[in-house]
């Protein structure tokens, strides 16, 4: 028989490999239900030993967060090649992915987990949406973005987020139309406040050029003319003559 020899890690790969373990438990259980014990256990070694390299579960943590935000904030990461349509649709499927595969550690890392208070996790926490909002406008091609603009890209990045967090709550939408559904929402959001600001208009009206009608905002306008279409006639008329009234409706009567 010959006896395997355990080799020797070195400090920073050791470090390394914890994190990594712990990252993998608080994929799969919240933090705070992950034990040291176990961290130990599942990287085949002592408990006294995790703590000479960490200096409690908080700062492991931390250096998981910091793994994991490093993870998804590169998931925003595409190349400005092709409509933005579907670049945005490839970002959110990458971005679906990361919540998957790290369903109770994204929760954590997006509302706190034991670090819930530390000036640290939601340092990085912010520094995740700043690269969000970053990539967005590169594709976007605007390097001092106007106010409506700043507003547009910042809820959406919210908006994105909260859905991911929604969805985790039982899967109960299918992922592909979250996906999609997120696409459309930016559309909508920035066609909205284009129709308000003429400086965004500028701006979205040569993304809109660029995008095919099989796309995915093409689609949208698809599913918005379906939806019209579905309105009965008459209700469809009264809008319109209500809307070109300098009155109100209920002051006409």
């Amino acid at each position: 028989m010959t006896t395997g020899v355990r080799r020797r890690m070195g400090v920073e790969e050791r470090r390394q490999q914890l994190i990594g373990v712990a990252l993998e438990l608080f994929s799969h259980r919240s933090p705070d239900h992950v034990s040291i014990d176990e961290i130990a256990a599942a990287a085949g070694i002592s408990r006294p030993l995790v703590y000479h390299y960490f200096p409690g579960k908080q700062s492991l943590y931390e250096a998981a967060l910091r793994r994991a935000a490093d993870d998804l904030a590169e998931r925003f990461a595409e190349p400005h090649e092709g409509p933005l349509g579907a670049r945005l649709l490839r970002v959110m499927t990458r971005f679906f992915d990361f919540v998957d595969e790290h369903g109770p550690g994204f929760f954590a890392l997006m509302r706190g987990g034991p670090a819930v208070g530390s000036s640290t996790a939601n340092a990085m926490i912010d520094e995740v949406r700043q690269a969000a909002y970053e990539q967005i406008l590169s594709h976007l091609a605007v390097q001092s973005p106007p106010p409506r603009l700043e507003l547009v890209v910042r809820s959406w990045v919210s908006l994105a987020e909260s859905t991911a967090l929604l969805w985790l709550d039982g899967r109960r939408i299918p992922r592909g139309e979250l996906e999609l559904q997120l696409v459309h929402d930016f559309a909508a959001l920035a066609a909205v406040s284009a129709a308000y600001d003429d400086e965004m208009a500028r701006i979205l009206l040569p993304v809109l050029a660029d995008e095919p009608p099989g796309g995915p905002f093409g689609d949208l306008v698809t599913r918005l003319t379906g939806l019209a279409s579905m309105l009965p006639a008459a209700r469809t008329t009264e809008a319109a003559q209500a809307a070109a009234s300098p009155l109100p409706a209920a002051r006409m009567a």
